[in-house]
């Protein structure tokens, strides 16, 4: 019978990213069965409730407190389980002393950064909203990495800030790069003229490590939250970014990357971009190319974006075709299966294929995607799959077992997958894929990637893209150009 243990850390906080990689490294333990560390804020300890890990000692805890939540096949492998929790928790606790001693409030950091003018907030969302506040009051602009921020919360933060010429990036803001310095999920770019504005953390990504492939750089890429061209939201922060880096002298052009925005809200979008006195291209998802005004150039794709904004054309680094990689596949493989970890390169590819007329569902659809079609791409970044789980791009591992489950299908003839690399993210996900494909048959789908990254991220992309190949996988120079090979090899298996 399994065993299950919590134990509570009173008055003990650790950013959210390192408590998923913490969790990811304790449940993988030889006898766990599964674990998570966790604030002890009422959500969380509903989400560790609805995945039987829960007991009355972390049904006790507070907002205030870290709970360790495990279940594990005997008290033994539970007690070395929590014996390594504590010594990462221990290694990870920030401590210092004298001079560099952590301000305790927001008041004191900024006496002690007195020129600081950008606060990035990564608490728990029911506690963003607050400290988001305070940050504004103290003439900070604010980057929102947390997530569950309520809608009427996001406006009026924003509202807040306009009033005071102020930006808020988020919440759920994930990446961005300021004045050539990368903010969380970002990868190693150089400097250069090109500023982004992105409602996508892995849409500016995949960019921005392209446009580096071309010999461009960036000035800014400011991330507004997925929902700033809402018509909830009126694009408040995109509004005040257009203005921002109109102003920068040091900007060259401007590149917007998102879903089409709200009805009432493009058009105060486009006609702002238009007249800001740079050229402006404009990479929004599935949009009306003709709906733009003039001055605006419309690209479909984010490889289309960076080819454009630098003026040439990325090279295929793929050489085989899909009529080669068809003629390896029983004719009953038909189905193309995507496993994404980024949200953004899962609608990219969803309108490839669209485009060359392969119909496409998706949990996470793109404009003209249906349901009941043949070819399925998932979002795993998506709430659904990463509720109580560190997200894929930390931790690669929970792809695994749908990747395992797209192998063993025999109707499937590709599986499309997206490698994100960068700051903050896993520091192997090519051998994690590996692993998985290690024990698969010989007779299998054929898996086409793409790497989002450079060669100075932490990672590497040479290095990354070298173990996926070692391990049969075809690596495409970018995720548009997965796609269209997927289709492509989709379209000849269906006769």
């Amino acid at each position: 019978m399994s065993v299950i243990i919590n134990e509570v850390r009173k008055g003990f906080y650790l950013d959210s990213v390192a408590l998923m990689r913490m969790s990811a490294d304790i449940a993988a333990a030889d006898g766990v069965d599964d674990a998570v560390l966790m604030i002890g804020t009422p959500s969380n300890k509903q989400i560790m409730a609805d995945a039987g890990l829960l007991n009355e000692q972390g049904e006790r805890a507070s907002a205030n407190d870290l709970v360790i939540a495990l279940r594990a096949g005997s008290e033994g492998d539970a007690n070395r389980a929590i014996a390594k929790a504590k010594k990462s928790l221990d290694g990870g606790t920030l401590k210092s002393t004298g001079s560099n001693a952590l301000p305790p409030t927001l008041a004191s950091a900024c006496t002690q950064l007195p020129a600081a003018n950008l606060a990035l907030i990564s608490t728990p969302g029911s506690y963003a909203t607050r400290e988001a506040k305070a940050a504004l009051r103290q003439g900070l602009n604010v980057m929102i990495f947390s997530d569950n921020v309520s809608l009427a919360d996001e406006a009026a933060l924003k509202q807040q800030a306009a009033s005071n010429g102020l930006l808020v990036m988020g919440p759920d803001c994930g990446t961005a790069i300021i004045g050539g310095r990368a903010l969380a999920f970002a990868n190693a770019v150089p400097q250069g003229g090109t500023a982004v504005i992105a409602a996508s953390g892995t849409g500016l990504q995949e960019f921005s490590v392209l446009l580096t492939r071309l010999g461009g750089g960036i000035r800014h890429a400011i991330g507004v939250g997925g929902r700033d061209l809402n018509d909830d939201i009126g694009a408040i922060s995109t509004l005040t970014a257009i203005d921002i880096l109109a102003a920068d002298s040091q900007v060259e052009q401007i590149v917007l990357i998102s879903k089409p925005p709200g009805a009432a809200t493009a058009n105060r979008v486009f006609e702002k971009l238009a007249n800001c006195g740079k050229p402006v291209i404009a990479c929004v998802f599935g949009y009306d190319e003709s709906s733009l005004p003039g001055g605006i150039q419309y690209a479909g794709t984010l490889k289309a974006a960076a080819e454009t904004a630098a003026n040439a054309t990325i090279p295929a680094n793929q050489t085989q075709s899909a009529n080669a990689l068809a003629a390896t596949l029983a004719s009953t493989r038909t189905k193309i299966r995507g496993l994404y970890t980024g949200g953004t390169l899962c609608t990219e590819a969803q309108i490839v294929l669209q485009q060359a007329g392969l119909p496409v569902q998706s949990n996470a659809p793109a404009p003209g995607a249906t349901t009941n079609a043949a070819h399925q791409l998932i979002d795993l970044g998506a709430d659904e799959y990463t509720m109580g789980k560190p997200h894929p791009m930390i931790e690669p591992a929970v792809r695994t077992e749908s990747l395992q489950q797209a192998i063993e299908s025999a109707d499937v003839a590709v599986i499309l997958i997206d490698l994100v690399l960068g700051y903050g993210a896993h520091q192997n996900p090519a051998d994690v894929v590996a692993d998985a494909l290690a024990a698969a048959p010989a007779e299998r789908p054929i898996v086409i990637a793409s790497v989002c990254g450079t060669n100075s991220d932490p990672q590497s992309l040479q290095q990354q893209t070298a173990s996926l190949q070692n391990a049969g996988v075809i690596v495409c120079a970018c995720n548009a150009d997965a796609a269209q090979l997927a289709g492509e090899i989709a379209q000849l298996q269906a006769g």
